[in-house]
């Protein structure tokens, strides 16, 4: 199995019966944004395989707040509606879910922090007022190119 992928499943694993969530939150609860894809991989390498993962509850982002069944093969996109119908998910009638209504945020648990270090305050405090992010410096607009010395004119176009 590749590194990394029983991390995946521990988060899969936590969404709870009758809620789902996407690929791309998945990955972004593990700190890897951009990672969505391999979150797909690590759950399609499940096919055929005994395991304890709910892999039918993790779905493809679409606009608007929404998911649906990303499985190309007929077959598997069936056997993952009906699993997501029997914890009583609702598909509209183009197979989108609301994640308004039936999302998973997942919130990461936070780390474990000792009496002592829950009194001396927040553990990652706020940068001071001073040291707030600065906009970038304003670039100067790029000048036209210039003709080289001995270089003939350009011809007047006009219309």
């Amino acid at each position: 199995m590749p590194a990394g992928w029983e991390a995946i499943y521990a988060v899969v694993r936590r969404i709870p019966r009758g809620r789902v969530t996407t690929y791309g939150a998945v990955a972004a609860l593990l700190g890897r944004p951009n990672g969505a894809r391999q979150v797909g991989y690590a759950l399609a390498a499940l096919r055929g395989a005994r395991h304890d993962v709910p892999w039918q509850r993790v779905l493809g982002a679409r606009p608007r707040g929404r998911a649906a069944v990303s499985i190309l093969d007929p077959m598997g996109a069936a056997v993952q509606e009906a699993k997501l119908r029997r914890e009583g998910v609702v598909l509209d009638e183009r197979g989108l879910i609301d994640l308004d209504r039936y999302g998973w945020k997942g919130f990461p648990a936070p780390p474990h922090r000792s009496r002592l270090e829950a009194s001396a305050g927040p553990a990652h405090p706020r940068p001071a007022p001073d040291r707030q992010r600065r906009a970038p410096p304003r670039r100067r607009p790029r000048r036209p190119p210039t003709r080289a010395a001995g270089m003939a004119p350009l011809p007047n176009r006009r219309p």
